[in-house]
């Protein structure tokens, strides 16, 4: 189990390991038209969200509100993805 209380989804330890990928397209003014509730931006296609900061970034920036935009092509060891399952009941 994690070291530290899950967050809202239930996960632990979500912060400071590396820059999360998301599915998501980045656009600066996404949150000020989008819907409220887990919001989804698969229009743009150039630039993909990442969250979280990494162990290589200063602690401050390191929460999972913070977002970076880079183009899919990029590599680097700050960089990743967070693998996760859904439990079917």
């Amino acid at each position: 189990m994690g070291l530290k209380l899950p967050n809202a989804w239930g996960l632990f330890d979500m912060s400071g390991n590396v820059w999360e990928w998301c599915e998501d397209g980045y656009d600066e003014n996404y949150y000020s038209k989008s819907p409220e509730k887990d919001p989804v931006n698969n229009q743009s296609k150039e630039f993909k969200v990442l969250r979280g900061g990494s162990w290589n970034f200063i602690p401050r920036i390191v929460r999972s509100a913070i977002r970076l935009r880079l183009t899919p092509d990029n590599r680097g060891d700050g960089l990743g993805f967070r693998v996760a399952r859904t439990l079917y009941r």
